[in-house]
């Protein structure tokens, strides 16, 4: 059985492309753009994640975070999975799904503070203990680690996980952003206005099994906007 990640109740080519993606507000936008990971990630994990960036911006323009997301995501997946659709839990828990840089003190999904900073992501379910019913809609997250806690890519023992992100904001509980499903991502990154002021960043990776490709893709869809209420 997977041991489940713990927390108490209560983040393309040569040429940028802006992406408008108000919702009707412009409260924020994303900028992709070919900017290469940051030095202080480890180059073990660099090496895993796309060359390509995504910048969120607010309604001024100004960066909050960039992100960059893997490549290839290694999935544990049947070929009736792959055929019906692949969802995180495919995924193996504390797999590095990407990176962020967060370019002043930022809040995750549980308004902790994540102090400036490069980061690596990596999947965490939230576990089904009866301690965090109705913390947040859905149960999958991505939990940060500070580049310099998090030097190679492999599976991490849940609990380690649950320590290590911890530490690397200062806090007694894991630093995690909130994953919507995404069933259909597009050919392009986007952002996508959420009820309860989430705005989500929304992507994709390919994903292979044993090491080969499957001709088919994750979508990922990371809240970097909004918080367990």
């Amino acid at each position: 059985m997977r041991r489940t990640f713990c927390w108490s109740i209560p983040c393309l080519g040569l040429c940028l492309a802006l992406l408008a993606a108000n919702a009707g507000e412009g409260k924020y936008s994303i900028k992709v753009g070919d900017n290469p990971p940051p030095n202080e990630i480890a180059e073990s994990i660099r090496k895993l994640l796309a060359p390509q960036s995504i910048q969120l911006l607010d309604g001024g323009g100004k960066t909050l975070c960039e992100l960059w997301f893997r490549k290839e995501i290694p999935a544990d997946a049947t070929p009736e999975q792959i055929k019906n659709g692949l969802t995180y839990r495919e995924i193996k828990q504390s797999e590095v799904l990407g990176a962020v840089k967060f370019e002043q003190d930022y809040r995750d999904y549980r308004k902790q503070k994540v102090k400036a900073g490069s980061y690596t992501l990596r999947l965490a379910y939230q576990p089904m203990d009866g301690d965090h019913t109705g913390a947040s809609e859905h149960l999958d997250f991505l939990a940060v680690i500070d580049a310099s806690k998090d030097t190679k890519p492999e599976i991490m023992d849940a609990k380690h996980l649950s320590e290590v992100s911890a530490k690397s904001i200062g806090t007694g509980h894991p630093g995690v952003f909130m994953l919507f499903p995404h069933t259909k991502p597009g050919a392009k990154p986007a952002l996508a206005a959420m009820p309860k002021e989430h705005w989500v960043v929304q992507t994709k990776g390919e994903i292979v099994v044993g090491g080969k490709s499957t001709g088919t893709s994750l979508g990922i869809a990371l809240t970097l906007v909004g918080a367990a209420e």
